[in-house]
């Protein structure tokens, strides 16, 4: 089952052609995804310097038609991508090399590159914008993409491989469930989980075995591993109950039991109600938009009947009390944490200009000392600027006796913890106050569409 994509390389802002196509070239290239470079094949050049033969044939076009290039189209790419266990990735290798010469028709260099570091075997299949005889450049015409899905799909089929069948647009089926995503330490929690199963003899054989796994270990006081294609490491005591460096040991040691972490089961979120339309103000539209405005309003008022028996808001004095609570309680909370980051904006600041200040301190007493010399100041005028800067700072603040740097490191630790502390609840505030308001507004909207014309315009 292929699935093909036709996309443009264009050559980056800042940066030659040549060096783009490097760079486009060695990532399709990485012996790291392509069995050691071993499931790569080309035509016209060679992939050890495919981005030299590229570039060579776009200087050839400028000589032999006297034409630059207009736009700034260096290449094209095929990503083709197959149904997972279906085909061999030499197999795959030979079909996106049958798609680039059939799609080129052996006028264009072209290389393919196999990856296999996905759970699906797909190809890079990378040709020149300029032919190989120099005198012509491609032309991505209307709907390429798709013919390129069409081709793509006969080569599967006489390789006897699936193909994605279309339906037509009333027979497909929206999708409600979405698998959950994984993280990063939901990937590492279940990697740890398989390395329990095995029992390790000690915390060293265990963090070996993560090694094994791919992870990069760095020991210390508080162990921490980092995987592939990952920036930053994570600690075990991030990771939840049942994963910190203390339990892991008390598992192998035998202590104590590991229970694996559970996750909840995907499931289908209800939506929640939206705002009514209103329909006097959209009276120019036409019947069809009529229709289904009536019918989405019925749908929401119902949500909203719900929502409002749910929390047992049995008429509007209720309803509008309890949106001025959470109106109130949301703004309570959002001005905490507000002073909270302005606080620790300014705890920034301040120790910022402490350290410069700090810093610079001997070299602007020299500076006084020497007889604010002009020689001196030019050898040592970033750091005189810096210092002064600083007392600057201080003045206008109003400072005269400087806070210690360990303080404003607690304060500002204790705020950062008062505000992750308050965020929960900020949301769970904010959502709250927007679901009431919601509900208010609608429950308004909709008495107002069912107030009878005549009514309406004596009311006016």
């Amino acid at each position: 089952m292929a699935a093909t994509r036709l996309i443009a390389l264009h050559q980056n802002r800042g940066k030659s052609v040549a060096a783009c196509l490097k760079s486009r070239t060695d990532y399709a290239q990485n012996p790291e995804k392509t069995d050691g470079g071993e499931l790569v094949s080309s035509y016209g050049c060679s992939p050890l310097t495919v981005d030299e033969e590229f570039l060579l044939c776009k200087r050839q076009y400028e000589q032999s038609t006297g034409r630059s290039q207009k736009n700034n189209v260096i290449a094209y790419q095929i990503r083709q991508s197959f149904k997972p266990g279906e085909i061999t990735p030499e197999e795959a290798n030979k079909v996106g090399y049958e798609l680039a010469m059939r799609w080129t028709k052996g006028k264009y260099q072209f290389f393919v590159c196999t990856h296999t570091d996905r759970q699906h075997i797909h190809n890079h299949i990378l040709y020149n914008s300029t032919s190989m005889d120099g005198s012509r450049k491609f032309r991505d015409f209307l709907l390429s993409g798709l013919a390129v899905q069409r081709l793509s799909d006969v080569i599967c089929l006489e390789h006897k491989l699936s193909v994605i069948e279309t339906k037509p647009y009333r027979e497909r089926q929206k999708r409600t469930l979405y698998p959950p995503k994984k993280s990063n330490r939901d990937r590492l929690c279940a990697v740890i989980d398989n390395i329990l199963r095995d029992k390790p003899s000690d915390f060293e054989a265990f963090l070996q075995k993560l090694e094994q796994e791919g992870y990069e270990v760095k020991r210390g006081k508080h162990t921490s591993v980092k995987g592939k294609r990952q920036k930053r490491f994570i600690r075990f005591r991030t990771l939840g109950e049942g994963y910190s460096e203390e339990e892991i040991r008390a598992v192998l040691e035998g202590n104590a039991e590991h229970r694996p972490r559970q996750r909840p089961v995907g499931s289908a979120k209800e939506d929640a109600f939206q705002l009514l339309i209103d329909l006097a103000a959209k009276q120019g539209r036409g019947a069809g938009y009529q229709r289904w405005a009536k019918k989405f309003n019925l749908k929401e008022i119902s949500k909203t009947l719900i929502f409002l028996q749910e929390n047992k808001l049995t008429n509007m004095d209720e309803l509008n009390d309890k949106a001025d609570v959470a109106v109130k309680r949301f703004h309570e909370l959002q001005e905490t944490i507000k002073a909270a980051e302005k606080r620790m904006t300014e705890i920034s600041e301040l120790r910022t200009q402490i350290v410069h200040y700090a810093k610079t301190r001997e070299v602007y007493a020299a500076y006084r000392k020497a007889g604010y010399s002009k020689r001196f100041r030019a050898e040592h005028e970033a750091e005189i600027l810096l210092h002064q800067a600083a007392k600057e700072f201080f003045d206008k603040q109003g400072i005269k006796k400087l806070p210690k740097v360990k303080d404003l490191n607690a304060e500002y630790t204790e705020l950062l913890k008062q505000k992750k502390v308050a965020y929960p609840e900020y949301r769970k505030a904010r959502e709250e106050m927007q679901r009431l308001l919601r509900a208010q507004k609608n429950i308004e909207r909709f008495f107002a569409d069912e107030t009878p014309q005549s009514d309406r315009q004596q009311s006016r």
